[in-house]
């Protein structure tokens, strides 16, 4: 039977200790699952999420790792099972925005927007495969410029691009064992990963593309995967785009 309850779920959530992951972590935890925080650099971060979800009478651990590297994405998931003894949900929030034109990309550059964009995405969603329950969840984050195209995002926007073709063959791959796979794809979202790329006057021209005169907030995308994560189970396969109504030029 699908499941549409997060009680007594165990939810693996990379990127899951600050903005949109953490907020995910928390709202997770609330719902009755036990999360996994996956964290790369910001310990503190994550020590903070976890004991939030544990004095609201959660249960949480987190998990150190670069996910580029796959012998840490194993391992994530290993520690999950060893920790709860499953994995039903896997939401991987991780990923890393860069605005530059291409005639001034490096080759680092371009190497570490798509290790962390695109080889990262794929090999978590390989390792999810391989560890979740029967009726699993597996939700990626991508980007709105999936739909769109700008300027000056041609790594970050290419870099995700591959997760939609990466989440349709997982949903056929997976489906005999009732596992869904989607992307959510917001818009321009209120975090500390947007300012940096942006002038404040392109900074106010996205967030008049969408209703409300307003950039995407973590608050606006953690009931769309929440959703895909419990009621959600028909769905699979898919890109959503809850961008409040975003263009770009």
């Amino acid at each position: 039977m699908p499941q549409s309850t997060l009680q007594g779920k165990v939810a693996v959530i990379g990127g899951g200790e600050k903005n949109l992951g953490g907020l995910l972590s928390r709202t997770f935890a609330q719902d009755g699952a036990k999360v996994v925080v996956h964290y790369h650099t910001s310990d503190d971060e994550a020590k903070r999420t976890v004991k939030d979800v544990q004095d609201a009478g959660g249960q949480a651990v987190s998990v150190q790792g670069d996910l580029t590297r796959v012998a840490d994405v194993r391992r994530l998931f290993d520690a999950a099972k060893d920790a709860f003894g499953g994995v039903d949900v896997a939401v991987n929030t991780t990923g890393m925005v860069l605005r530059k034109p291409i005639l001034e990309i490096s080759e680092e550059e371009y190497d570490r927007m798509f290790g962390i964009n695109a080889k990262a995405g794929f090999f978590f969603i390989q390792e999810a495969g391989r560890n979740l329950n029967d009726h699993g969840k597996i939700i990626s984050l991508g980007t709105s410029l999936l739909a769109a195209f700008t300027d000056g995002y041609s790594t970050y926007a290419g870099g995700k691009a591959p997760l939609e073709h990466f989440t349709r063959a997982a949903a056929k791959e997976f489906a005999d064992r009732y596992i869904s796979v989607n992307t959510v794809a917001p818009g321009p979202m209120d975090t500390p990963f947007f300012y940096p790329q942006e002038s404040p006057e392109r900074a106010e021209f996205h967030a008049s593309q969408a209703m409300g005169n307003q950039l995407t907030h973590i608050e606006d995308i953690v009931p769309v995967i929440r959703f895909l994560a419990t009621e959600g189970w028909w769905f699979t396969g898919q890109t959503m785009f809850p961008n409040g109504g975003y263009t770009t030029r």
